[in-house]
Formats: structure tokens, sequence, C-alpha cells
């Protein structure tokens, strides 16, 4: 049985974001937040009618709005104007509202239906992480295939140039003996051939 849904409210960045969804740990997941949130003050559950009712539209989706703003959360909000203005003021007023928001009269159809909607959304973000998980891991697996490529044809050259100077170094070094052979033939010759000039001239 699906769980019921309740409203969250946090401020990360320039936004105010809001979100239904069935725990605070499923909030803190929808908006990627590597701590506890709730823990530290900056997030909180809300009654408020039109945020519970914003949210419980769009279960599991997060809703934004200019920070500090009072206006309407939407799926996609504008940048805040007043960036500039005194920091924490709208988000302590904010948060002093919390505690005089008026109660929601329960709706258990109302609430059913959103939780089946949070369950749908939540399943569409699971199958796009596991979309993006798969490309991240076919774009990893194209890396390692050209680095693999790469490294085999490295490994081929250069084997092929040891080969090729092995023979070069060979060939010089059977040059050499012939050369040195030679020159032994030719001083033996080059001795015989003195004695017999001379043997000629007396």
């Amino acid at each position: 049985m699906a769980k019921k849904l309740k409203s969250f409210v946090t401020s990360l960045g320039f936004f105010d974001q809001a979100i239904a969804a069935p725990s605070m740990k499923a909030a803190l997941q929808a908006w990627g937040a590597d701590s506890n949130l709730f823990h530290q003050g900056a997030a909180k559950q809300t009654e408020d009618p039109a945020i519970v009712a914003a949210t419980m539209a769009a279960p599991g989706v997060i809703l934004k709005r200019p920070v500090g703003s009072s206006g309407p959360f939407k799926e996609h909000s504008e940048l805040p104007t007043d960036v500039g203005a005194p920091a924490g003021k709208a988000r302590k007023a904010k948060v002093h509202r919390a505690h005089k928001e008026p109660k929601q009269s329960a709706d258990p159809a109302a609430g059913r239906k959103a939780a089946a909607a949070f369950a749908t959304e939540e399943r569409r973000r699971e199958r796009q992480r596991a979309r993006e998980d798969a490309a991240r891991d076919k774009e990893r697996k194209r890396r390692q295939a050209a680095v693999a490529k790469a490294q085999r044809a490295f490994d081929a050259a250069r084997e092929e140039h040891e080969q090729t100077a092995y023979r070069i170094i060979s060939e010089m070094e059977r040059l050499e003996a012939r050369s040195r052979a030679e020159e032994d033939r030719w001083e033996k010759e080059r001795s015989k051939l003195q004695a017999a000039l001379r043997r000629a001239g007396e």
C-alpha cells in the first residue's frame, strides 16, 4: 500500500523548493541532498494549503520559486530579482510562518491518488537514472575499447620497431665482421705482393 504523501520545503541556491513525498528521506533523495537538511533546520514539512495543493498536484516533482519570495511554486521558476537583498530576511519570515500554517483537511482519495502519482514519478526518475547510468557505462566501455585499441597499435608498432632495429644491428655486425675479414685478407695479400715486388727488383 502506497504511503500517504506529505509536503516538504527547503531552500537550495537561488530557489525555494517544494515536493510531495512519502517521507523526509524520499524528499532528500529527490532534492539530491548529500546531508540531512531537516536535521540542519534547512528543510521542513509544511501544511501551507497553497504549497500542499501545488505539490500534491505534481507528486514527486520538484517545484520552485525564487528564494525568499511568497509566489506560487512551479516546476519552472524564474531566477530571483532581489539577489542583493539582505540575506536571511525572507527565509526567517518563512520559517516563523511555518508555526502558524493552518491544518489541511484530510482527503483519503486525493491522498491515495497523490501517493500513486508520486510512485509513478519516482519510477520515472529511476528509469532516467538507469538510462544515465547505462549511458555512462556505455561511454566508459567505449573509452576503454579505444584505449585498448590504441595500446594494441602502440605495442605492435613498438614490436615492429624493435625487430627492425635488431635486424639493422645484426646486419651492421655482419658487415663489420666482413670488413675485418677483408682487412685481414688484404693485409696478408699486400704483404705477399710487396715481398714479390721486392724480389722482382733485385
